[in-house]
């Protein structure tokens, strides 16, 4: 498995991380705080998560097929963009157990 795979999924993961914390802030900011302006920011903030989700599912899906995970395994991670900071801890435990399997792009050296 080439390595840009998982620089994808880390990426993706971390995006999404993000937008989903800024989403949980601004549906506080909108329904507990009712705060000016947190309407407009939550809507902008939740169609930007929903098509990166997206990306991030295809980014996530790619990446379980090539390290040949379970199904299990597989909808966890895929789950995990849907839950705040839980994108985080799992693009973390997945890049550690991913990081030894990983070839880097670049081809290796010919010995002659």
């Amino acid at each position: 498995m080439k390595k840009s795979v998982l620089t994808r999924y880390r990426v993706m993961a971390y995006v999404t991380g993000v937008l989903l914390v800024l989403l949980t802030f601004g549906m506080i900011g909108k329904y507990v705080l009712d705060l000016n302006g947190a309407a407009d920011f939550t809507r902008v903030v939740s169609i930007a998560h929903g098509w990166l989700y997206v990306v991030y599912l295809i980014f996530a899906f790619d990446l379980g097929s090539k390290a040949k995970w379970p199904v299990g395994k597989q909808l966890w991670v895929l789950l995990a963009g849907t839950v705040p900071t839980a994108a985080f801890f799992v693009e973390r435990r997945i890049s550690r157990e991913l990081e030894g399997r990983t070839a880097g792009d670049a081809p290796a050296p010919v010995k002659a």
